[in-house]
């Protein structure tokens, strides 16, 4: 009985054994970074991502080798902000990454719950859309706090750029963009700019012959937009990059652009189209807000919930909006008006508190709801067409200049982030 119990056991750990290499099998350790991993099934799930994505565009794919190694380096980017990100304290709560989710849903004209239904139907998990949705607003806040300071706008540039927009007149030109970026570096990571001019003028051979853009950024571009077919989307020549503003100006839909270089390599533009745009037709809101931060001795519940109570009190008349904003909001500022923020453009707004300036209904008091400044109710109090006035040139002239700095210093910091990274890719 012994013998037999014994030859049990050895076969029960025996196909746990076998079981275990089997799931093994299925997920492994892809590429070593820094100090975390990129997972096999990262790497598969982020491709069938991008498969899904594209047949829904209607947009062809170049083979599974070449979209392997572009979802590895957007993966690689992700891990080193996330580990940035990590070191910087910055963390989504899952009350903040439901209001961003709600946002969404709403946008395109959905509830969470028949978003969720068509994203489980693409084959896609709830659980891991809404990790992926938290790690896009991590990145983003990385990039915003990392990359703001290293943008700098001079006093004579914001009165240059309007002195040109006065000249342009009442309206401009928007141009649609899809970009390539050939980078410098070859496959050994040196610098080749040679190699790099070659390989930007075999795109632009392929293009000529009417091959599809977007596959060609999926397959050749080194920006970290190339899984997205390189779409740059809706900008004028006074926000887009400046290396390309002078390039585009004037182009007509279809037309391709480049090769333009830059310090980290040859960029190709297409010009998908072109349409008109009124630039300085703004409206402006009137709110007033009251903010409750957490801190050690007050949990993010806990101060979601105070505003919530607050809410009930001011829509029952048992209080005053202002009086609560006098007594308990952390934004000092505006505490001591009764939490009046005056007249301000929404775009001044971080975008959690943008979208709901920009959309409530006047005189509606919100649900409690996260920015990265803590927990808001917002009443929007009246709106505007606010004349445009000398102020409001320069406030959108600096706002230009910074959304274009910003893009140029993004894409140098995200090569800098990637070069001074350990990087091992790991034999299939």
């Amino acid at each position: 009985m012994r013998v037999v119990t014994s030859w049990i056991i050895a076969l029960s750990m025996l196909l746990a054994s076998a079981s275990s290499l089997a799931q093994q099998s299925l997920d492994r350790v892809a590429i070593i970074v820094d100090n975390t991993v990129v997972l096999e099934s990262e790497i598969q799930s982020l491709i069938q991502q991008v498969k899904r994505d594209s047949r829904s565009a209607n947009r062809s794919l170049p083979s599974d080798d070449v979209l392997r190694t572009q979802a590895s380096e957007r993966l690689i980017s992700q891990k080193l902000q996330m580990q940035l990100a990590e070191r910087m304290g910055i963390r989504i709560s899952d009350a903040q990454l439901d209001q961003t989710i709600a946002s969404i849903a709403s946008d395109n004209e959905m509830t969470v719950d028949m978003m969720r239904t068509q994203i489980e139907a693409d084959g896609e998990s709830w659980r891991q859309y809404r990790e992926n949705v938290r790690e896009q607003i991590v990145t983003n806040e990385v990039q915003r706090a990392t990359v703001q300071r290293r943008v700098y706008i001079s006093p004579q540039e914001i009165n240059n750029l309007v002195q040109i927009i006065d000249e342009q007149g009442d309206s401009t030109t928007e141009y649609n963009l899809s970009h390539i970026l050939i980078s410098f570096q070859d496959d050994s990571g040196e610098n080749n700019e040679s190699a790099a001019e070659q390989r930007a003028s075999a795109v632009l051979n392929r293009l000529a012959e009417g091959d599809d853009f977007a596959e060609l950024a999926v397959t050749a571009s080194s920006a970290s937009n190339a899984l997205d077919g390189g779409e740059m989307g809706w900008m004028t020549i006074n926000t887009m990059p400046t290396l390309f503003a002078d390039a585009v100006e004037g182009s007509q839909a279809g037309d391709t652009v480049g090769p333009l270089r830059s310090g980290i390599g040859f960029h190709i533009l297409r010009v998908n189209e072109v349409r008109g745009a009124e630039v300085f037709t703004a409206e402006e809101v009137k709110a007033r807000h009251i903010l409750i931060q957490p801190s050690v001795i007050l949990s993010d519940a806990r101060a979601r919930s105070m505003l919530a109570e607050f809410r009930e009190q001011i829509m029952s008349g048992e209080k005053e909006f202002a009086e609560l904003a006098q007594e308990h909001s952390a934004d000092t500022g505006s505490a001591r008006v009764g939490g009046d923020l005056g007249w301000a453009d929404p775009s001044m707004y971080v975008p959690e508190f943008r979208e709901k300036a920009e959309n409530q209904e006047i005189g509606y008091i919100s649900e409690p709801f996260r920015t990265t400044h803590g927990w808001h109710i917002i009443e929007v109090q009246d709106r505007r067409t606010q004349d445009v006035t000398e102020q409001r040139k320069q406030d959108q002239a600096g706002n230009m200049l910074f959304s274009r700095k910003y893009r140029e210093e993004l894409d140098i910091w995200l090569q800098e982030l990637r070069d001074n990274a350990y990087v091992e890719v790991l034999e299939q």
